[in-house]
């Protein structure tokens, strides 16, 4: 698998296969965000056991008047979205490593204050994420992740076998890679952004086409399902996995919108290239994540499924809680510097470049 891996991260980031998964699927979405981001078109509602996707309805700490907006403060403007080639780089990215802290049918983003009334989550990163969620919450919590300033909230469907919990052990790894081609450009995520990557009332074809969608579901030699493997061999170091990405290119304008989708959007391709760039109406790049979850199940998978649903309604959540400084000690050393880095910011294949962060995960 380390192998493997390897392989895919370097493809995705050189292009070719960004070409495939950013670009088509990108422009797809970036029609819809093209919208006024207030407009009834931009604020689908619709229901899924467990989960309606629409505009909030009940105020919350970060969105004291309830209408699912949370205006950055202040916004960034002037920036067009950068076209520049900078010198190759195979990669440009860091880790995060957390641990699962919790689970719980809470979603401090799509049900604010509102407890219970989600399907089942489980919780990495910041210990105290739960439905009353907000930025200052977070930002007083601890965290469940190696360096101590990254103090997001992290989500995923719940796990289920048959009725019971499968929650993933050990570090888990959270990219934060460059998603377009002028890694240069990108910077670090605003305090309180948040977003939903995919949909739990996606289709399957919807996810398998899906510009996030990376290898699906695999475990052992089946790779790219869009439902969970049936059967998977059974041996001590065989896990079911999954990869998907995130959009990373922003707005400027709002940390959240009713859809908590629509101030995001996908890179697209720069016409009569192979790079890729963030578009006009979301200029701002912005670390792509990716999601590489493990969870502890193999053999008869027949009665394993998500807490969302079958394994095509798999999404997962991201609240920036970062510590500014060392989130963007990272992002400048790694990302921008065109690095592989460990959770510290080291990059073994560069050791003249140093790390970011000290032997306990913090600025030096």
């Amino acid at each position: 698998m380390a192998r493997r891996s390897k392989i895919v991260s370097g493809f995705l980031i050189s292009g070719a296969l960004l070409l495939t998964s950013l670009g088509v699927g990108g422009m797809a979405m970036n029609a819809n965000a093209a919208q006024d981001p207030k407009s009834s078109a931009a604020q689908p509602a619709a229901a899924h056991a467990g989960h309606v996707m629409a505009a909030s309805t009940v105020a919350s700490g970060d969105d004291p008047d309830g209408d699912g907006y949370i205006p950055a403060n202040p916004p960034v403007t002037g920036v067009d979205p950068s076209t520049k080639e900078p010198p190759h780089a195979y990669f440009h990215e860091f880790q995060a490593h957390c641990t699962v802290t919790h689970h719980k049918p809470d979603d401090p983003i799509v049900y604010p204050g509102q407890p219970g009334k989600s399907h089942d989550h489980t919780f990495m990163g910041n210990t105290t994420t739960d439905a009353n969620s907000t930025t200052a919450s977070l930002n007083s919590g601890s965290t469940s992740c190696l360096a101590p300033g990254d103090k997001s909230g992290y989500w995923m469907p719940t796990l289920l076998k048959g009725n019971t919990p499968v929650l993933p052990v050990g570090e888990q790894t959270i990219y934060y890679k460059a998603g377009v081609t002028d890694y240069t450009s990108v910077r670090p995520f605003p305090k309180g952004l948040r977003f939903v990557v995919g949909s739990p009332m996606q289709t399957a074809d919807e996810f398998r086409h899906h510009p996030g969608f990376v290898e699906g579901w695999e475990c052992g030699t089946s790779y790219f399902n869009t439902e969970i493997p049936q059967n998977c061999p059974t041996s001590q170091d065989t896990q079911l996995n999954i990869r998907f990405q995130a959009p990373s290119c922003w707005d400027g304008k709002y940390l959240d919108t009713p859809d908590h989708k629509s101030h995001m959007a996908y890179p697209i391709v720069v016409p009569g290239t192979n790079n890729n760039a963030c578009p006009a109406d979301h200029p701002v790049a912005l670390p792509m994540i990716e999601f590489k979850m493990a969870f502890p199940v193999n053999g008869d998978l027949s009665q394993v499924r998500l807490a969302s649903g079958t394994g095509h309604s798999f999404h997962y959540d991201f609240f920036n809680a970062w510590d500014d400084r060392t989130l963007k000690a990272m992002v400048d050393h790694c990302v921008v510097g065109g690095l592989q880095c460990d959770p510290r910011g080291y990059d073994q294949n560069h050791p003249e470049a140093g790390a970011a962060l000290n032997e306990r995960y913090e600025l030096p």
